[in-house]
């Protein structure tokens, strides 16, 4: 973990002595929650890796002691001010006490990544919704396209991974010509289609990004 945080640099409010915490999700960049923190909380933030806030009905609490949905800190943060506190998390589950993953608006997803997982996943639930799991194969023997790209990948295997194929080697082939431009489509292309192949075997780009930061933290 990366603290990188001075408590004595921490401007605590002076009546009830506490702060204000951002708890940000480290991977896909959404903001989960916002509640406060005095300086215990802090220090047995660090200490333990998971974040612990303070509230004037919980008193100190650590985020997750009751439903599990810990949150292991990855970074803290002050801002310009020294009076709010950006902690970057990974969640071990939902962040509200709705169950939602965040207690803010999820529609807009901050991170690009993320952004484009969200919209394959909702392709992916639209399609078995409307047509369920079985329909759209039938709908390609009866020589009917599907409604949208996306769509159409995550319904034909073949076509999919054979897409990524083709767009990895168009993206060595720009990258080999020296052409900036060029490849960074060729990349965006293939992040797409390897997106979409993700989500059809049950995972996403933000498992991919996790992977990655995990990877980092060890290092």
């Amino acid at each position: 973990m990366s603290v990188g945080l001075n408590l004595d640099a921490v401007r605590f409010d002076k009546d009830s002595g506490t702060v204000v915490v951002v708890a940000q999700d480290a991977v896909t960049g959404s903001v989960l929650m916002v509640a406060n923190a005095d300086r215990e909380a802090l220090e047995c933030t660090v200490e333990t890796g998971e974040m612990h806030y303070r509230s004037r009905t919980r008193g100190l609490w650590r985020k997750g002691a009751t439903s599990g949905n810990v949150q292991r800190v990855v970074s803290l943060t002050l801002d310009c001010d020294g009076d709010t506190v950006l902690a970057r998390v990974i969640s071990a589950g939902p962040a509200c006490h709705t169950g939602a993953v965040s207690c803010f608006d999820e529609s807009a997803a901050p991170n690009v990544w993320s952004a484009l997982a969200a919209t394959i996943a909702l392709r992916h639930a639209t399609m078995k919704e409307e047509s369920g799991a079985d329909a759209e194969p039938a709908l390609r023997e009866n020589g009917k396209k599907s409604p949208s790209y996306t769509r159409e990948l995550l319904v034909d295997r073949n076509l999919r991974l054979k897409k990524i194929g083709e767009e990895s080697a168009e993206l060595v082939t720009t990258c080999a010509d020296g052409d900036a431009a060029r490849s960074t489509e060729e990349a965006a292309d293939l992040i797409y289609h390897v997106g979409v192949a993700l989500e059809a075997v049950g995972s996403s780009l933000d498992d991919v990004a996790r992977v990655l930061l995990e990877r980092s933290l060890k290092k």
